[in-house]
C-alpha cells in the first residue's frame, strides 16, 4: 500500500473541512484582531463572542432542536482549535460552553434543556462550570465541595476558585 493510501484513513470528511475554513476565516477576520488586546486587558473578549455567535461558532454543539448548530464532536473540536489558532482566551468561549452544558446535554430533563440550552443556542446565555478549589486544584478526587439534598432543595457547601 501506498504511502498516500495509508494516511487517507487520517483525512478529515468535507464536511469537517468546510468547517475549519469557515471557522478559520471568521478567526482571521474578526478574532485575531483583537487577540493582544484580550490577553493584555484580561477582560472577556466581547468582540471574539459576538464574532463567533454571528456565525453559530459560540456553542457549535448545541443540538438542532434547542436552536444550535448540531455539530459532532470532532467539528466542535475543530473550532476550539481553529479559534485557539488565533486567540487562546477567545477559544474558551466554545470550549467552556461545551463543557458547562455537558452535563444538562446528557441528563438534564427536557424543561431544562428547552430552558437553558435554547437561550446558550440564540447567544443570550453562556456556560461556564467551577472544578477547582484552593487546597485540590482541578483534582476532582480531593475535592470537598458538597451538594446536600435539603427537602425540594439543594444546600451547596464549599469554595470554587478559577470560575
Amino acid at each position: 500500500m501506498a504511502a498516500e493510501q495509508t494516511f487517507d484513513v487520517y483525512r478529515l470528511p468535507e464536511e469537517h473541512d468546510a468547517v475549519r475554513e469557515a471557522v478559520r476565516d471568521v478567526c482571521a477576520a474578526k478574532v485575531a484582531p483583537h487577540a493582544a488586546e484580550a490577553d493584555e486587558t484580561g477582560e472577556f473578549p466581547q468582540s471574539s463572542y459576538d464574532a463567533l455567535r454571528a456565525a453559530d461558532f459560540h456553542a457549535p454543539h448545541i443540538p438542532v432542536e434547542y436552536g444550535g448548530a448540531g455539530a459532532d464532536a470532532l467539528a466542535t473540536a475543530i473550532v476550539i482549535e481553529e479559534v485557539a489558532r488565533v486567540c487562546a482566551s477567545s477559544s474558551l468561549i466554545p470550549a467552556v460552553n461545551k463543557l458547562g452544558t455537558m452535563p444538562l446535554i446528557l441528563a438534564g430533563s427536557e424543561e431544562l434543556k428547552q430552558r437553558y440550552l435554547t437561550r446558550v443556542a440564540s447567544g443570550e446565555g453562556m456556560f461556564s462550570y467551577c472544578l477547582s478549589e484552593p487546597e485540590a486544584g482541578s483534582d476532582a478526587a480531593s475535592m470537598t465541595t458538597r451538594a446536600v439534598r435539603d427537602g425540594d432543595h439543594w444546600v451547596l457547601n464549599g469554595v470554587k476558585r478559577w470560575i
